[in-house]
């Protein structure tokens, strides 16, 4: 038996060999791609994950306002101006509803970022009336909500930064040699940073009329 190995090998050793080499390069090159797909699957997902926690963040502060609002409002009655810029502005965040797919788009993530940039100034303004209101700003309901409202802004923040890193990560290997080839085959597309345009959420000197007894 073993000589009929050996014959065989020694006649077809020629052919063999180069054919071992094609298979074990095949299976190599099967496994990175295979390997690299799988990672960019798992990197654009995890860039979506961290963009739905951005989302519920900043549906979290707008489902905070209205009480807000109607806790300031009970206190500061001719602050209507105030009241009404929170409220539109919350109502346009509501209109800007962004996809997965939209990501891609630096156009409508700069929308949305603009969207929660205004409300964030109007809520800011908002906050400034009870200064102007010792018994609002010392009144349980309004305490509990300012710490509501703070958290969820700094969890907003961290939300954003997850996500931009994220973004980062999937940018990179959607650029870098050899995953581009994938990539581009496979319409894998570089993710929008969420970023604030400087100054965005800077909120402009209001003079509140002083309240006379």
């Amino acid at each position: 038996m073993a000589r009929k190995v050996n014959s065989f090998w020694n006649k077809n050793k020629s052919w063999i060999i180069p054919v071992g080499i094609v298979v074990v390069l095949f299976l190599f090159l099967l496994m990175w791609f295979v390997g690299s797909y799988n990672g960019l699957i798992s990197t654009r997902e995890n860039v979506y994950t961290q963009w739905a926690n951005v989302e519920t963040q900043y549906q979290r502060r707008a489902d905070l306002i209205p009480n807000l609002v109607e806790t300031v409002s009970a206190f500061a009655t001719q602050e209507r101006t105030v009241f009404e810029e929170v409220t539109t502005a919350r109502a346009s965040v509501g209109k800007i509803q962004l996809s997965a797919e939209d990501l891609s788009d630096p156009v409508k993530v700069k929308a949305f970022a603009d969207a929660q940039a205004q409300l964030g100034g109007a809520l800011t303004k908002l906050l400034a009336v009870a200064e102007n209101y010792p018994q609002l700003k010392s009144g349980e309901n309004f305490l509990a909500l300012q710490s509501q409202l703070e958290g969820t802004e700094n969890r907003i923040a961290v939300s954003r930064r997850d996500y931009n890193e994220a973004v980062k990560v999937l940018n990179i290997r959607v650029q870098r040699i050899p995953t581009v080839i994938i990539a581009n085959m496979f319409g894998f597309d570089k993710a929008t940073p969420f970023e604030a345009d400087e100054g965005a959420e800077t909120v402009p000197v209001v003079a509140f009329p002083e309240i006379t007894d």
